[in-house]
This record gives C-alpha cells, structure tokens and sequence, in this order.
C-alpha cells in the first residue's frame, strides 16, 4: 500500500513531496520553526505498516510525530514536524 503525501500546494500524491513550512491552521505548533508533512493513511494498512512508515520517515528524515486524526471511515491523517535549522553566514 502506497502512503499519500501532501504538499504546500494541496495535490495528493503517492510519491514523496517537499514539505510545507508553516502547519496547516488546525495543526498544532503554529508559532515554532518547524516544517511540517502530512500523510493520508488509507483505511487498510494495518498499524504495524504505519508504525513501519513512520519509523521510517523518523530515522531517514529526522521527523517527528505531531498530530494524528482517525476520520469517520478509517483513514488516518499524520502530520509530522521537524525543526527548520538556519544557518547563519559567517565572514
């Protein structure tokens, strides 16, 4: 099963999309530096699989978990966040 993931822009997609820098308005941490990601789960992956996504996106992209929501018909929404790290130009 494929993990839709959504962009700045709003169009869903299977494939890995750059992530979006300010949360969506109802997610939390709106006023931190970090970058946020969403990903739809559908409703048959099973929560080892997710657990598997997550880990995943955890130890390759140094992503953390934010917010979970579980819709009426199963699917699952994930937005993940990790911290924007400036750098700041010496010389």
């Amino acid at each position: 099963m494929t993990v839709a993931v959504r962009d700045g822009i709003g169009v869903m997609s299977a494939l890995p999309t750059p992530p979006y820098p300010t949360p969506p308005d109802n997610s939390p941490g709106a006023g931190g530096e970090y970058e946020y990601r969403e990903l739809t789960v559908p409703r048959g992956m099973s929560r080892s699989e997710l657990n598997r996504v997550l880990t995943d996106h955890a130890e390759y992209g140094h992503w953390e978990l934010a917010r979970v929501r579980l819709s009426a018909g199963g699917r699952r929404r994930v937005w993940l966040r990790r911290r924007i790290i400036r750098v700041v130009r010496t010389g």
